[in-house]
């Protein structure tokens, strides 16, 4: 969840038994579990991994393992294992901290820390349309079709 170039907006949405993280950069969405149950067995690997959720006082514990060998963050492998920790510092401010774990890939764990701001915009769509040559006759042809209306 760090930051790119452009649609960094982030929507946290939490029900009693989930919690949902969805990011505007490819609309990735992540349904975490906070019911307790056990990660998946080591053999079923997921592309995002496999996230569950707990709560630490005010603060949402996220711990994700079981990522597949083709899942490279940063020169990760399938050992990768993240934990998360998302804390509301007040109404407008949540902090998100990550530590990141993969023996077969780092020498030791390391950690990270940024801050997240409210905002009242609206998540729009991820698509690109660059070099879409076809965009302008699109446009070409609807502005014809509201002429004859």
């Amino acid at each position: 969840m760090l930051p790119a170039f452009y649609n960094n907006n982030v929507q946290i949405v939490q029900t009693p038994d989930y919690v949902m993280i969805e990011t505007e950069m490819i609309h990735d969405a992540r349904v975490i579990p906070l019911n307790g149950r056990p990660h998946l067995p080591a053999a079923i690997r997921q592309w995002k991994g496999d996230s569950i959720g707990r709560w630490e006082g005010a603060t949402l514990v996220v711990d994700t393992t079981n990522f597949t060998d083709q899942t490279s963050w940063r020169g990760s492998g399938s050992m990768l294992h993240v934990v998360e920790r998302f804390t509301l510092s007040d109404a407008n401010t949540l902090s998100y901290q990550f530590t990141i774990d993969d023996p077969t890939s780092f020498v030791r764990p390391w950690s990270a820390e940024m801050v997240m701001s409210k905002t009242e915009g609206r998540m729009f769509e991820y698509a690109c349309h660059e070099a879409n040559y076809s965009m302008t006759n699109v446009l070409r042809g609807a502005r014809f079709a509201e002429k004859d209306r």
